[in-house]
């Protein structure tokens, strides 16, 4: 979400941008089509107990700012609140559940009040007009009994002021539709809308939508990441943990998802630096991709090696002449037999190639099916001076061609 967040990183293709005196970004320039920027931003964890225990000790310039009401609506608006509270008081008290005394759980209780006696209108075009004194909240509350979805926000933001619950109405985006293919997700004009956010001292502002058919708490980053189902896995596996090494593990993947997010956010955001941000970013690509094949064939030599580190040495230098072969384009069939790969081999390599693939080939069945005890020392000192010949041919034929050139 848009709403509870504080920017920590900007990425944005302008010198600099302002900060206005309520803490809002304002950029130097218009914002054009297809225009990229990215914003890291810092969202606050909900915790029900804590924010429930918060204190009332409001700083001063949130009251002067945050607790504004018109008073002309001021009384009517305070005294239908209160109604509200305290019926849910009288009710639930005497069923043994704790009565309404926390700007949390007031907040939470009123939205959920909006959203089940208020309702949005069957045509959308039957809400009239306000009159030239008429006020909105008044009008939601006890003329209409109900309004546009982001009436009910509004009508929250004015309720919880009246009870001296700094309040602020706020405008955003929810985060539309994931896109597997890509792990952005698509966010559309028709996906903004309004709602309240609370102010609780020590924790920030925390959001609460009292807009019928939607969440009355808007998803947390913890619910709406990508990698959700990793992290309840994570979870899983960390309960089975000491304390001291879940800790240690939860701090370095932490700091390693932190630093992945911001170098993806950088990365995108050189896309809206002009052809130089472009050119640089296909050059790191590039890199990426290369460093990527290298590591993939470190890691399959590797584990190629282990492979073969366990087998009988007969076995070993079977499977590394074929392996070699295979390199030079010389493929054995799953079909053939090691002799008929080996009569095959007089036909690509020349004789003395051929013949120690040959004296392998023989060795190689004699052990696997006949039982004996081949001289592998002797074999794989054939092979390796072949193998070297062999580079050097190579070699010394370049060498000519360039020569020649």
């Amino acid at each position: 979400m848009t709403f509870q967040t504080s920017s920590k990183q900007i990425f944005f293709p302008a010198p600099e941008i302002t900060v206005d005196p309520e803490g809002g970004l304002r950029s130097p320039v218009g914002l054009s089509k297809d225009l990229t920027y990215t914003v890291i931003s810092q969202v606050p964890y909900r915790d029900r107990t804590l924010l429930g225990q918060a204190s009332i000790n409001y700083p001063q310039n949130i009251r002067n700012y945050y607790l504004q009401i018109p008073p002309e609506i001021a009384t009517r608006v305070q005294q239908q609140t209160q109604e509200i509270l305290a019926n849910y008081n009288q009710q639930r008290v005497g069923q043994s559940e704790k009565a309404l005394t926390s700007p949390y759980e007031q907040a939470l209780y009123l939205a959920q009040y909006l959203k089940q006696n208020y309702t949005f209108p069957e045509n959308p075009l039957a809400l009239p007009y306000l009159t030239e004194n008429e006020d909105l909240v008044e009008a939601f509350l006890f003329k209409h009994k109900g309004g546009y979805p982001d009436h009910f926000s509004t009508v929250l933001t004015i309720m919880l002021r009246s009870i001296g619950i700094p309040a602020r109405l706020t405008v955003g985006f929810s985060p539309g539709e994931f896109n597997p293919f890509t792990g952005l997700y698509i966010v559309r004009n028709t996906d903004a809308y309004a709602l309240t956010e609370v102010y609780f001292p020590e924790y920030g502002w925390f959001a609460f939508d009292p807009i019928p058919g939607h969440p009355l708490i808007p998803p947390s980053v913890e619910e709406s990441q990508t990698f959700s189902i990793l992290q309840k896995f994570w979870q899983w596996i960390a309960g089975w943990l000491p304390s001291p090494v879940a800790g240690f593990l939860n701090t370095l993947f932490t700091v390693v998802f932190n630093w992945i997010t911001a170098a993806i956010a950088w990365f995108i955001a050189l896309f809206s630096q002009g052809w130089w941000g472009v050119l640089t970013s296909l050059i790191i690509i590039t890199g990426i991709s290369f460093l990527s094949w290298l590591g993939l064939q470190q890691w399959r030599g590797w584990c190629r090696k282990r492979v073969l580190a366990k087998l009988h040495p007969m076995e070993r230098l079977y499977q590394q002449m074929l392996y070699w072969t295979a390199t030079q384009g010389f493929h054995k069939h799953p079909a053939q037999t090691p002799l008929e790969y080996a009569r095959i081999s007089h036909q690509y390599y020349p004789s003395l190639v051929a013949k120690v693939i040959e004296e392998i080939c023989q060795a190689y069945i004699s052990w696997r099916y006949g039982g004996q005890v081949p001289d592998v020392e002797e074999l794989k000192i054939q092979w390796q001076t072949l193998k070297k010949e062999q580079l050097l041919s190579r070699k010394n034929r370049k060498r000519g061609y360039k020569s020649t050139m």
